[in-house]
């Protein structure tokens, strides 16, 4: 079938504005690189009946469908290869608001800075907060199962979510959960969807549950010498049964990087580990109090910055490890704890092995690191990039660490997922696909 004639026919389905062919490229990259797929239509639903009739048209003709959130993932998981991307950007209602019962039910296309501004104007909080907020989306979250800096405290995204509308094959609209906090009749169908990047069907909607707004939050800073000294630090917090908002770190390279729009006043080099207490104005300044006591033992320097400066500081860390060489190969994965600080070293000594200068950062109180191989956009950077990679992929499960922290499988993770994953592990996981999916057709190679 023509793209032409694919584009006329769903349009026919969705009306005006419901369709858009040739597809923009904007609908076809995404954050993991610079990689252009492609597709015979982009379309742009605005309720789940809208969906379910463009899965069924698909279905019925054996069209791939590729659902996409805002285009923030880093492990190519809505890179579209033929058939019909699914865009959920007009899928933005909320349903229902009940600040008085702390929950909310809203479409996938939210995005999360919006979702988190909306519940705070009622004294709510919705704590998830995984990077690019502004871009990112409600349904996207789910899909990959989203973590962030706060998820040491409060979990993951699907932590979140007590209920989900969604679109399974061939074409119908399905609710799994809902309102009660509380609900175990039959399978868990809703945490099997959440996290398997549209691989099973489309999450359209989710109730979530959400909690009073902390009245404080005071994060502390703390450098030193040495990887190895600060995840002692980080291991001592554990132990000392100190509960953290956050417990993040940048490495000696990233923080170098990164130091020149730091806000605050910090030693040439270092280590850095960033605490956080929140909860009651009382509370924050308790806890805050004892990671000082805690963090300043053996470190070069403590401070306690201004929170919100803080975090937009340490949402460009990104950026300005991007800039330094014009490139960068990043790769999310998670150690034991007990791990972290052999990972740390292992992706530097890693990047030297391939010639490539190479930094990390991430959450530390998760063992999660986002480990980055510099290169300039042009020669054979990407190529070594590719290469410690693969090597840093193996080391991790050595570890007895993960592939994927929290970014997902998709595309660019996949061949190594046989690495973790023992072969009858991985024949279930192919059968569980078979049965919600048997023509393949939902974001087809992505996740296993």
């Amino acid at each position: 079938m023509s793209a032409a004639t694919t584009a006329h026919e769903l349009a026919a389905l969705l009306g005006p504005g419901g369709v858009l062919s040739p597809a923009p490229r904007e609908y076809l990259t995404e954050a993991s690189g610079p990689a252009v797929g492609r597709a015979d239509a982009v379309v742009l639903p605005e309720t789940a009946e809208q969906v379910a009739a463009v899965v069924r048209w698909c279905y019925e003709r054996d069209v791939s469908m590729v659902p996409r959130g805002g285009g923030t993932g880093y492990a190519g998981g809505t890179h579209a290869d033929g058939g019909v991307v699914i865009a959920l950007d007009r899928m933005v209602r909320v349903r229902q608001f009940d600040p008085l019962l702390w929950r909310i039910h809203v479409e996938a296309g939210l995005r999360t800075g919006d979702l988190r501004r909306i519940v705070r104007e009622s004294g709510l909080f919705f704590p998830p907060d995984p990077g690019a907020a502004e871009q990112s989306q409600i349904g996207g979250n789910l899909a990959t199962n989203a973590g962030g800096p706060h998820a040491f405290k409060y979990g993951v995204t699907g932590r979140w979510v007590t209920g989900a509308e969604a679109v399974i094959a061939p074409g119908e609209v399905v609710q799994i959960g809902g309102a009660s906090r509380k609900d175990v009749a039959g399978y868990d169908l809703k945490s099997l969807l959440i996290g398997s990047e549209g691989s099973l069907g489309i999450i359209t909607a989710a109730w979530l549950r959400l909690i009073p707004a902390p009245e404080a939050a005071h994060p502390v800073v703390a450098f030193y010498p040495t990887a190895q000294a600060g995840c002692e630090a980080i291991e001592t917090v554990f132990g000392s049964g100190i509960e953290a908002a956050a417990l993040e770190y940048l490495d000696e390279g990233a923080f170098a990087i990164a130091r020149g729009a730091y806000p605050g006043t910090s030693p040439e080099r270092g280590f850095m580990v960033i605490a956080e207490a929140d909860g009651t104005e009382h509370e924050a300044a308790r806890v805050r109090d004892e990671l000082v006591g805690v963090l300043e033992e053996g470190a070069l320097a403590v401070e306690a910055p201004d929170a919100a400066s803080l975090w937009r500081w340490r949402e460009g860390v990104s950026l300005a490890v991007m800039a330094r060489r014009g490139a960068k190969l990043a790769e999310d994965v998670a150690v034991p704890l007990d791990r972290l600080a052999e990972a740390v070293q292992l992706t530097v000594e890693i990047g030297e092995r391939h010639g490539l200068e190479a930094v990390s950062w991430g959450h530390a109180g998760d063992g999660n690191l986002h480990s980055n191989f510099l290169f300039e956009p042009d020669g054979d950077g990407r190529a070594r990039a590719d290469a410690a990679a693969r090597e840093l992929l193996t080391a991790v499960v050595a570890l007895g660490g993960t592939i994927s922290g929290e970014h997902g499988i998709g595309t660019l993770k996949r061949p190594y997922l046989a690495d973790q994953l023992s072969p009858p592990l991985l024949g279930a996981m192919h059968a569980v696909k078979r049965a919600l999916d048997p023509k393949g057709l939902f974001n087809p190679g992505k996740a296993i």
